[in-house]
């Protein structure tokens, strides 16, 4: 089979998977003369008691080498007589789930070790689950350490068992099981006489044949999402990106989205050079025929059934050590578009052990859950099954910056391209980086004059707030007003008369609060910057609510 195949080697903590690959390397000599002497040297001080260590040949960090676990991912690049390979082989710890999410996120070919001693394990079902989830299609599941076990054919068939149970809880598409032993070799690059009793492909001409375009997703049409607009003078401006899926030509009738325009391809750069067609993974430079409304972040195409999308129902991985909360804030990048977002509930999150649907308020790190997400705008999108690059995603964290979690988008909202779904407060809130909130405050009880109120309002506008101070005259229906600002994303900072009666209305949702009640004991005069500061942490949508909701 010729072509690249790109694939990882996963599973649970020193299940052999760097052995594993440096053994397929070795084997087929696939290193340097200068690599295989270095690797000899070195193995006399590992932990082989002087035999060759084949994971030295991708654990290249110190850390890795001291611990003999696997951190960071390793890119392997080689080839063989029949076909060429990019292997990432990722870490099984789980403290860095992130970095194996990482690799999956490339692979078309999924390689699960599984410790024949230990049988599937919870990190072994984790990793075949965001394996699944980021769209691998082929899964080879290496049952190593065969040695271990005497190379028992029991053994192997009790874990074949485990295996196939995991393949109908996560209804893989293709599954090939190998008996290995990644140490001394057995069915990775040849047969050897101590499994016998295996008939099945070895590990090596497994991965030079199989055919996983086979399986490839019928995407319609051709698109392409614009990463950047290339304009060097007046005369020419192109539209920059890689080609996701399809064939473009000179004289092409091709679409702009959103903005729905039409026109014809006028010259398609490759390089330095003209082309008169360019197909999918070519990234190229489009030239059209007519001005258009295209940016960034915008997608060309035709023949497709792209459409602008607000909310959808993603299935995510969370990689944040922060957990993650209803009304959390982030920016969602999906291809090229970089647009603020919002999650705006939790479905349900997924036991790794059973696969069962469990509900949830919050996600810890490494969980799955299923979370629908709402965008400041529509935004190009699909389901994933339908365009995969226009069904991913990440979540980046608006104020450290990094990535919180990755995942596809299961469902998109009815309705296409229209405003069909109406903003609500949390959506407000996310355009102005706050949660919403109304703090009553009572002049007369709370121990604090509406001077240092409205001084507190100015130090929140100052550290970024946006605020309303609304002091109601008497008998003024202030609570439809304070509502109305509090749905407008707002914090409001209301002062009460004394003589001015409590409204059921405001006091029954959940982030309306008294100050005498956020501030506990009041003794001593309330200063603006307690006000401020207290203020400021509670509407602040980075910071994890405690069980009640709020920070005192």
């Amino acid at each position: 089979m010729s072509g690249l195949l790109k694939f990882i080697t996963c599973g649970s903590v020193d299940d052999g998977k760097s052995t594993l690959i440096g053994h397929l390397l070795y084997d087929a000599k696939l290193i340097y003369a200068d690599q295989e002497e270095a690797l000899k040297l070195d193995s006399k001080v590992g932990s082989r008691g002087g035999d060759i260590d084949y994971s030295l040949l991708l654990d290249g960090l110190m850390a890795e080498r001291e611990q003999g676990i696997t951190i960071d991912v390793a890119y392997r690049y080689f080839t063989t007589d029949n076909r060429s390979f990019i292997c990432a082989d990722t870490p099984g710890h789980e403290e860095y789930t992130r970095n194996m999410a990482c690799g999956a996120s490339f692979a078309d070919l999924a390689v699960i070790l599984v410790d024949a001693s230990q049988g599937v394990l919870t990190q072994t079902r984790r990793h075949a689950r965001i394996c699944a989830l980021m769209g691998i299609r082929y899964f080879v599941f290496a049952v190593n350490k065969m040695d271990l076990t005497g190379y028992s054919e029991q053994v192997f068939k009790e874990i074949e068992q485990q295996i196939e149970e995991l393949r109908k809880e996560l209804s893989l598409y293709s599954t090939v099981i190998i008996p290995v032993s990644a140490t001394e070799g057995d069915n990775i690059t040849k047969r050897m006489e101590n499994m016998d009793w295996y008939k099945g492909p070895v590990l090596l001409d497994y991965l030079e044949t199989v055919d996983i375009d086979e399986a490839t997703a019928e995407e319609k049409g051709f698109y392409m999402p614009v990463q950047r607009v290339c304009r060097p003078n007046h005369e020419f401006r192109g539209f920059q990106g890689q080609i996701e899926h399809g064939t473009v030509h000179t004289g092409d009738e091709v679409r702009t989205l959103p903005s729905g325009e039409k026109a014809h391809v006028k010259s398609i750069l490759v390089a330095d050079h003209s082309e008169e067609s360019a197909g999918e993974g070519r990234p190229v430079t489009l030239q059209l025929d007519r001005e258009v409304d295209v940016s960034r972040g915008c997608v060309i195409e035709s023949g497709t059934s792209l459409k602008a999308y607000d909310t959808f129902e993603t299935e995510l991985l969370w990689m944040d050590d922060t957990e993650l909360t209803v009304g959390k804030n982030f920016l969602v990048k999906i291809a090229s578009k970089l647009i603020p977002g919002i999650v705006t509930g939790i479905k349900y999150k997924i036991d790794i052990n059973t696969g069962e649907q469990e509900s949830a308020d919050t996600l810890k790190k490494n969980e799955i859950a299923a979370v629908t997400i709402a965008v400041t705008e529509p935004v190009i999108a699909s389901e994933f099954a339908d365009y995969r690059t226009m069904g991913e995603l990440i979540l980046i964290d608006r104020i450290s910056n990094m990535t919180s979690a990755c995942g596809v988008i299961k469902k998109t909202s009815d309705g296409g391209s229209g405003r069909h779904h109406a903003a609500d407060r949390a959506v407000r809130g996310a355009l102005n980086w706050q949660t919403p909130l109304i703090v009553e405050f009572r002049p007369d009880e709370d121990n604090v004059s509406a001077d240092v109120i409205a001084e507190a309002e100015f130090k929140l506008i100052e550290s970024g707030r946006h605020t309303y101070l609304y002091h109601p005259e008497k008998g003024e229906n202030y609570a439809d007003v304070a509502k109305h600002l509090f749905e407008a994303g707002l914090v409001v900072l209301l002062i009460l008369d004394n003589d001015t009666a409590a409204d059921d209305r405001l006091s029954s949702d959940e982030r309306y609060k008294t100050w005498k009640a956020l501030r506990g004991s009041y003794n001593s005069d309330v200063t603006s910057d307690e006000i401020s500061d207290k203020i400021f942490r509670l509407t602040n949508s980075s910071i994890t609510m405690d069980a009640n909701n709020w920070i005192i």
